[in-house]
């Protein structure tokens, strides 16, 4: 990449002489900084005044960075590599250019660096151009309705808060209880669908990294995914520039008519490296110590996530942010950011987690303001009161614990929200097909799991796929390609799930008094 930003700038030299050349009796002068300090990523940078905000500028020794912060006497140059080849007094050049990064189809099946250097030891990427990492936001006359639904083989989004193709989605929650998680099973679902995958990892732990990367190489097809990584051991500009490199490594599938989804992990990590870049370039500190415009950075990346109209192609970029709380504080300066930001969120509750409820998404605070128009068809039909009676059964269940024994009807209820928890819960990286979804919340709606043990339901979920499949395999094939659930497949999953309950519960039965 620096190679190429070189020649770029050379050729940038050429064409100036060239155009200007007339009216020179010599060659162009070029203009020549000096850095005056560096340390931690940073170098202050004088003499270059006509440097512009962003403009990618070149160190002596074929180091590179950006301009972020223009005074009057001094440039905010934030490294992209390793500074130690940056010292004090070196030479510093302006290049004309931004930063770029390689776009196109030779990016699936790799992992690269922010830069769109290979880290997979694959060789080199034929890229097929390269651009800024900077874009403007589609204008709001280029959108259109999102009304296409993501699937992310989860029970407890895809029926609860579905997800749309250009929606921006923030999952959210404390430390490792499974943000990452819910993101990598999104991305291991679409192994089958039309949509193209980009996951960035920022300030992440190495361990951590490889244990995704595994995760969709095993479960997911890492053919028509893009993996960026910039670690925890990545200089401060790299981390920077992570998700604005990947946005734009998303946007060319977008553009040409293409679906994809982007995962950024995690936005709490990027907002502590712009914290950082703002302080040591001497930027005034705000709430928490952030600048005041790290809204404004965030708002203008995930502001490029978009479902374009049929004028523009009809491409959509969904965007997953990922941010994490400190003890569950949604009031916190950068959650508040993104929760208002984007169009929804998925909150993940620590104590759900401690509990056992996995994925540990908190149905009372979650929300997709884009509503049940993104939600499949099919899904949508089965699950018509599913958030209602869920909701009834959390309360029920708070009251009873201080009470005597409830009335039959309480009883049921009771039973039947327990139900819900249960196939709401979801064992990692094993996402469902929309149809066994489908069978599992109509297998709750007509009552057939009321009277299996809940300690049985992990085994009537192993057993769905291949019934349905064996039973109804003419509705399987319709909802799966269609997405629509009318009412001659109702009764044709309504036959199966009833006679796959009643052959599996008896054994079920004989096996529980056996242990008593």
């Amino acid at each position: 990449m620096m190679q190429n930003v070189e020649t770029q700038a050379d050729a940038w030299l050429e064409a100036a002489r060239s155009k200007l050349g007339s009216t020179l009796l010599g060659p162009l002068a070029e203009q020549i900084g000096r850095v005056e300090e560096v340390g931690d990523g940073i170098a202050l940078v004088s003499g270059l005044p006509l440097a512009r905000l962003d403009e990618l500028l070149r160190f002596g020794k074929g180091q590179f960075g950006f301009a972020q912060v223009l005074e009057p006497n001094r440039i905010g140059c934030v490294l992209l590599d390793d500074v130690d080849g940056v010292e004090a007094g070196d030479e510093v050049h302006g290049t004309g250019d931004v930063v770029r990064v390689p776009v196109g189809p030779a990016l699936l099946g790799r992992v690269v660096d922010p830069l769109g250097r290979p880290l997979d030891g694959k060789g080199p990427i034929a890229a097929e151009s390269r651009e800024p990492i900077e874009r403007s936001a589609p204008a709001i006359i280029d959108r259109d309705l999102v009304t296409e639904p993501v699937q992310t083989g989860l029970i407890v989004i895809d029926g609860l808060f579905a997800l749309g193709r250009g929606q921006r989605e923030l999952i959210i929650g404390d430390r490792a209880i499974g943000k990452t998680t819910i993101a990598i099973d999104t991305i291991i679902n679409q192994k089958t669908s039309d949509i193209l995958c980009v996951y960035v990892a920022i300030g992440q732990k190495s361990s951590s990294i490889r244990r995704a990367i595994d995760a969709i190489q095993a479960g997911g097809n890492a053919d028509r995914s893009v993996i960026v990584v910039a670690e925890a051991a990545s200089s401060p500009g790299l981390q920077w520039i992570a998700p604005f490199a990947a946005m734009t490594m998303a946007e060319y599938f977008r553009d040409r008519g293409q679906h994809a989804l982007i995962v950024i992990d995690d936005m709490s990590k990027h907002a502590a490296t712009h914290r950082e870049i703002a302080l040591l370039t001497r930027q005034s500190p705000g709430r928490e110590a952030y600048p005041g415009d790290v809204f404004y950075v965030h708002a203008r990346l995930l502001e490029r996530a978009a479902k374009l109209s049929k004028q523009k192609g009809g491409g959509s970029l969904t965007a997953l942010p990922i941010a994490e709380t400190d003890a569950g504080n949604l009031s916190a300066y950068i959650p508040t950011n993104l929760i208002s930001i984007t169009d929804g969120q998925i909150v993940l509750d620590a104590k759900l987690f401690r509990q056992g409820q996995k994925p540990a998404v908190d149905v009372g605070t979650s929300v997709s303001r884009v509503g049940g128009k993104t939600q499949a068809h099919a899904l949508r039909d089965a699950a018509r009161t599913l958030r209602l009676d869920y909701a009834q059964f959390l309360e029920l269940e708070t009251f009873t614990r201080f009470g005597g024994m409830p009335d039959t009807r309480v009883r049921d209820r009771l039973t039947r929200g327990e139900r819900i928890r249960a196939i709401l819960e979801q064992p990692q990286h094993s996402p469902l097909r929309l149809v066994d979804e489908v069978g599992l919340v109509l297998a709750v709606q007509f009552g057939l799991l009321d009277a299996i043990p809940l300690s049985a339901l992990v085994d009537v979920r192993k057993g769905l796929r291949k019934a349905l499949d064996e039973g109804a395999g003419p509705a399987v094939k319709q909802i799966e390609q269609e997405g629509e659930l009318n009412e001659v497949n109702r009764d044709a999953l309504r036959i199966v799930l009833e006679r796959y309950v009643s052959r599996w519960l008896p054994a079920q039965s004989a096996k529980a008094v056996a242990q008593s």
